[in-house]
């Protein structure tokens, strides 16, 4: 017999187990058939097949909690006819006529933490179950006493549709027959103290409503796109990468001629514009800033809620799908910013998800980002785990996306990481390493070469941490590569000192190549040091205007002679002369100046050079592609250094005049004889240089050993600028 208990739990929306009363249940003499349906006044059972009235159901309590008795034999499918309040009439399938929506062994793989796509199972997966169509929802929550999807289908109504849980996994699961794609959804949830908590965006929800909205939207999932050799390649440590990291949101912005308000561009038009942009400028790959969804503009997407939904700022999913097929069409390749490290304590996102700390630690010394003031992901878990590799992976396989750029992998690294003393928990060594991190990381990266071996993750790491971008099975963390960012911090500051100082700080130039074949190194030019106060590259830059124009053109110059992949934030390959501001477009007016567009002609040239003389880029990573010439002469701040690549029939020469002062008849040792011939001087008029540079543009080598070489050219250094001179047998 009903027990009155379980229909006033059911009406209070507070029964943990609605499948135990609600739908069919066998009785004597026959089936019973429970509804808790709101609002209606008279429900009927048809035979689904037939749509034969086969039954009417009793309301035994005026919230609407309905029961009948159907007499054997009973038919195996049942819809239900209701008749509202206001005396209208919808024919509704019973959600708690249908069986488990998660399989056994997808349920033993959450509970152990090895389901690499548990994105293709959670979250909300529109799907036909016993011949009907609608949409299966799955939440991880182990601790809530209740839990009920509410959306626009059901007027937010968390009494109407509460779910089954799977206590094997801690999943709440239900089947919502009739729910189609486009339908807006929150999970609502009842947590173990009684309290009914914020209702929660979906984890793993694929769309999102643009904010100040919050809602979960039901979408298709992407199809699976296919494994290529050619991306392999293009990847590859012995490959030319040159990267345009972008800031989709202000990049470049339309005017609305209805509204003159400005607003952002799809992923059609920046597959229109700026795919274009990047092939003519010569990059090879482009990277985003973190575009899942997220709440705030002002965190540039590095503080998302819906890590599996791509942002709606700029279209859809089906969108994104096509502007990653127009850039793999023209050959360019695509990194994501992605964001495992933190993430906003919203009331609609992931803190306290169940009503405690679920996602993250729950002792703020470990869970709690005093940076950013956000939250710390629980790695220790194996769902949090199983839920970060998945969202790795299905950008990777479902989008395409070339590689991963994993962001603040060093404040994941460290348990003290920007904390006092007394303000962070040794870990179980008494170390302050953090080990379930380091497992982590091991673990997606392993997955990601067995999975999809043509991607690559790059780890945005500023500590001495050994061996980041080494396998796992030599004992590395895994990555492919890693960004420099102690070369970026010293270099920026010598160049931003006054010429007439730099004598006394050469090794700021020089000290990376100490280290510089330890790791796989990215030499980043990125963001974070164009905002903040910080100001533009250009601004960077000591002198009066022709001076911070050369100095940039030099710098520029170095770095793509120096061992390592490039990397460079939008606006800086045009020489944007303020600091980064998220809210607005990128100062494209600036192109009228031919100072700015001699930047960019640079730019453009260097990538050209890079990616058509294989020394500059196939031994980046071994000591047997880099050879210094001179770095001594601190006193004239010239650096000159020899690439090589794996031809031994050809080298570039580098040579550096980082003062104002043009250095001729400047002698520099070479290890070959013959011509070196010009190939690139920053200093051409074409760049708005002062257009100095060795006679005829070449040099042919003398039988006078100089620099500890047998060899040496004399060479007119051009001021403040750097010369490639490529030598061929």
């Amino acid at each position: 017999m009903l027990n009155p208990q379980d229909i006033e739990l059911i009406c209070s929306a507070r029964h943990s187990d609605p499948f135990s009363v609600l739908g069919p249940h066998a009785d004597d003499g026959g089936v019973s058939i429970r509804a808790f349906l709101p609002g209606a006044r008279r429900v009927e059972v048809l035979d689904a097949d037939s749509g034969h009235p086969v039954g009417t159901l009793e309301r035994l309590h005026p919230d609407g909690f309905f029961e009948g008795l159907l007499a054997l034999p009973a038919p195996d499918a049942y819809c239900l006819q209701v008749q509202w309040d206001n005396y209208q009439t919808a024919v509704l399938e019973d959600p708690y006529r249908f069986g488990p929506v998660l399989g056994d062994m997808d349920v033993w793989l959450l509970g152990e933490g090895t389901h690499l796509r548990p994105y293709e199972i959670l979250g909300a997966n529109a799907r036909s179950l016993d011949g009907v169509d609608g949409t299966s929802f799955a939440v991880w929550a182990p601790h809530a006493a209740r839990i009920s999807v509410v959306g626009d289908f059901n007027a937010w109504d968390g009494r109407r549709h509460p779910m089954r849980l799977r206590r094997e996994c801690g999943v709440w699961e239900l089947f919502l027959p009739g729910v189609a794609m486009g339908a807006k959804y929150k999970f609502e949830i009842l947590a173990a103290d009684g309290q009914v908590l914020p209702a929660r965006a979906d984890p793993y929800a694929r769309q999102a409503e643009l904010r100040p909205a919050t809602a979960s939207v039901v979408a298709g999932m992407p199809s699976r796109q296919p494994a290529s050799s050619e991306r392999l390649q293009a990847n590859a440590l012995d490959a030319p990468i040159s990267i345009y990291e972008v800031h989709l949101g202000s990049w470049r912005r339309i005017t609305d001629p209805a509204t003159a308000a400005e607003r952002w561009l799809t992923w059609d038009e920046f597959a229109d514009e700026l795919v274009p942009y990047a092939l003519d400028m010569g990059f090879t790959h482009l990277e985003l800033l973190p575009i899942s969804e997220h709440p705030f503009d002002g965190s540039w997407g590095y503080q998302p809620i819906g890590l599996y939904a791509p942002t709606s700022r700029f279209g859809d999913a089906d969108g994104l799908v096509r502007f990653m097929a127009r850039c793999h069409e023209a050959g360019i390749g695509v990194l994501l910013d992605w964001v495992p490290a933190h993430f906003p304590s919203d009331a609609h996102g992931l803190a306290q998800f169940d009503g405690t700390a679920l996602y993250e630690y729950a002792d703020p010394r470990e869970g709690f980002h005093k940076d950013w003031n956000t939250l710390i992901y629980n790695l220790g878990r194996t769902e949090v785990r199983n839920f970060l590799v998945g969202n790795a992976l299905y950008w990777l396989e479902r989008f395409g996306v070339d590689g991963l750029r994993v962001d603040a992998v060093a404040s994941m690294l460290y348990r003290d990481y920007s904390r006092q003393p007394g303000e962070w928990i040794p870990n179980i060594h008494g170390g302050r390493e953090n080990l379930e991190t380091i497992e982590f990381l091991k673990r997606m990266n392993e997955v990601i070469v067995q999975e999809r071996p043509q991607a690559v993750t790059m780890a945005e790491e500023s500590t001495s941490f050994p061996n980041v971008s080494r396998p796992t099975s030599a004992g590395g963390l895994g990555f492919q590569y890693k960004w420099n960012m102690g070369w970026m911090h010293d270099t920026l500051q010598y160049i931003a000192r006054d010429p007439v100082h730099r004598q006394h700080h050469q090794d700021e130039m020089t000290f990376g190549l100490s280290y510089a074949f330890s790791e796989n190194f990215v030499l980043p030019i990125s963001h974070d040091e164009v905002v903040h106060g910080k100001g533009s590259l250009l601004g960077k830059m000591p002198g009066d205007p022709w001076q911070q124009y050369a100095n940039l053109r030099a710098y520029l110059g170095f770095m793509w002679g120096h061992p390592g992949k490039k990397l460079l934030f939008m606006g800086c390959e045009f020489a944007q002369a303020r600091e980064w501001n998220h809210d607005r477009s990128l100062d494209w007016h600036l192109l009228d100046d031919e100072r700015h567009v001699g930047v960019q002609r640079l730019v453009r040239d260097l990538n050209r050079l890079y990616r058509s003389a294989p020394a500059l880029f196939q031994l980046d990573f071994v000591p047997a592609g880099f050879q210094w010439m001179d770095h001594q002469d601190a006193a004239h701040s010239v650096l000159a250094f020899v690439r090589r690549g794996l031809d031994a029939r050809s080298f570039m020469l580098v040579a550096c005049n980082f003062t104002p002062t043009a250095q001729t008849a400047y002698r520099i040792g070479v290890p070959e004889p013959g011509e070196y011939r010009e190939r690139l001087n920053t200093d051409s008029a074409h760049y708005g240089g002062s257009n100095l540079g060795t006679p005829l543009g070449a040099a042919t080598a003398e039988p006078l050993p100089w620099h500890g070489q047998p060899h040496s050219v004399l060479l007119t250094l051009p001021p403040l600028a750097t010369v490639f001179l490529e030598w061929t047998a």
